[in-house]
């Protein structure tokens, strides 16, 4: 079983910078890629960003070359720094833990509890 804790959210001036952090406990050998999601009140949740276990990195247009993600592995934690904040980032931002695929069998995915940032104008 593995559990995901955020934290680093809070209250920014737009054009500010956050650092987002996953703290990652217990293990699990079917995760494959790390990612954080956010969902604004009244939408869907969305992608913001995902690591695979290679490394490889992708980006909802909306963030990219102000978002990057990354993993420290020797501390188990997955970081997300947001620079050039908007307002239209004001979300929860969720920590995701993806385990794949069994061949055409989805293996499911972890969630975190969440953080709340808030962009000011």
């Amino acid at each position: 079983q593995v559990q995901l804790v955020e934290s680093g959210g809070g209250l920014v001036q737009a054009g500010g910078s956050l650092r987002l952090s996953c703290a990652v406990s217990g293990s699990d050998s079917n995760i494959n890629a790390m990612a954080w999601y956010r969902q604004a009140p009244g939408k869907q949740r969305e992608l913001v960003a995902r690591i695979t276990s290679g490394g490889t990195t992708n980006y909802a247009d909306s963030v990219k070359g102000r978002f990057t993600i990354s993993r420290d592995s020797a501390k188990n934690t997955v970081y997300l720094q947001m620079n050039s904040l908007k307002p239209e980032d004001t979300a929860v931002y969720y920590c995701n833990a993806e385990r794949g695929f069994s061949g055409v069998f989805w293996l499911g995915q972890y969630w975190g509890q969440g953080t709340q940032v808030t962009v000011a104008s």
